[in-house]
């Protein structure tokens, strides 16, 4: 009998969609021009380049001049914060306000920028993620060159207020820059609607292919060069841009966006009884908002049971899974995510992220709660 096979590792990433990978295909092939050559193959990627750019830009409410695309949203994010902080440092501001649920893209150029006489403040979350503006307000001074704060946590999936968190921003005159890495792709968003100055994506989040992602910057004359050597990205980030990649990107953006509504409609009712069918399991808690929470996140925690023990059973069903954020997977550290949101320790260590998309079924999820319920029972019997 054929194994069902289960992917609800959707927040890690995605599958490549067939209309980015048909869109970015003649650009490994036949139009395979550099961008910045001057005759015709290359005038053709250079159109290419910025026919993706103005549709990528367009879709997030930007201008193209607003958009530079980067290798993904770590790189995104070290460029936001290392320019912030140079910025900020030119004008004798030298503090940092970041949330101590980040992705460690931030959370660990904040620790680099400490070592450079920076000082940083981490706001705790409430217990189920989430960040106030009147939080950030009260932690931003005179000396703060930077707000940096997730729009949706790659853990828990807790969507941040993050227009009423720039309103506090503005009116202190402070550059907010937010991850919208899970975010992007996956909910309806328009940079002057959120009033951030800088976000960050990454477009295998959304079914682009690895390797591709973008900063937007809303005063792009302001920002800094972060890679130097040649003119590409308006002289801010020199090397030869991957044409594919970037194709890929600006194809699958809109291909994610379309009928999002219908989609996290479907997807979120897969999620809410996915979430009850769980929580049935003795000694199990829900991490994160209920109700504040991307559609396709669920992440649940077991009294009792090793999340490495239990993937791997789920893997021999057929099912992929993770334990948290697929960055840290082979960390022996706990969630820092659980823990700052005050998960109680004997469920830290059991927690289970499944996370779902549109090409999910009824029958995805049948299969996961059988065999979640039955590897919980039998690690559970295995201790004794």
């Amino acid at each position: 009998m054929r194994k069902h096979f289960v992917y609800a590792d959707n927040a890690a990433t995605m599958p490549v969609s067939e209309r980015a990978l048909a869109a970015a295909l003649p650009y490994f092939g036949e139009q395979y021009g550099n961008a910045s050559a001057v005759y015709t193959m290359g005038m053709k990627a250079a159109s290419a380049l910025l026919e993706a750019r103005k549709s990528a830009a367009a879709l997030i409410g930007a201008e193209a001049s607003q958009l530079f695309f980067t290798s993904g949203g770590t790189e995104s994010d070290n460029w936001a914060l290392r320019c912030a902080a140079r910025v900020g440092a030119e004008q004798g501001r030298r503090h940092i306000v970041t949330t101590a649920i980040e992705h460690h893209a931030v959370l660990n150029t904040c620790k680099e920028l400490e070592l450079s006489d920076f000082s940083v403040t981490y706001i705790m979350p409430d217990s189920s993620g989430l960040i106030t503006a009147e939080q950030v307000a009260a932690a931003v001074t005179d000396d703060t060159a930077l707000v940096s704060i997730m729009l949706a946590n790659n853990e828990i999936g807790t969507i941040m207020p993050i227009a009423e968190i720039a309103a506090v921003c503005r009116e202190r005159g402070v550059p907010l820059h937010t991850d919208a890495v899970q975010a992007i792709g996956h909910l309806p968003i328009n940079v002057n609607e959120l009033g951030v100055d800088m976000m960050s994506f990454s477009g295998h989040k959304f079914g682009a292919m690895k390797g591709i992602g973008g900063l937007y910057v809303r005063d792009a004359g302001r920002l800094p060069p972060f890679i130097t050597g040649g003119s590409q990205e308006y002289g801010r980030r020199a090397g030869t841009e991957p044409i594919p990649q970037i194709v890929s990107l600006a194809e699958a953006l809109a291909e994610s966006l379309e009928s999002i509504t219908e989609k996290n409609a479907r997807i979120l009712a897969l999620r809410e009884r996915l979430t009850d069918e769980l929580l049935a399991i003795p000694d199990s808690r829900l991490n994160g908002s209920r109700s504040s929470r991307l559609a396709g996140n669920v992440n649940i925690s077991f009294l009792g049971v090793e999340s490495e023990s239990l993937l791997l059973m789920l893997d021999m069903c057929g099912i992929c899974a993770s334990g948290g954020s697929a960055c840290t997977s082979r960390s022996a550290e706990p969630s820092h995510v659980l823990t700052a949101i005050g998960t109680p320790s004997g469920y830290i260590s059991g927690s289970l992220r499944l996370t779902l998309s549109d090409r999910n079924t009824d029958e995805d999820v049948t299969h996961i709660v059988s065999s979640v319920r039955e590897a919980v029972g039998r690690l559970r019997a295995l201790r004794g």
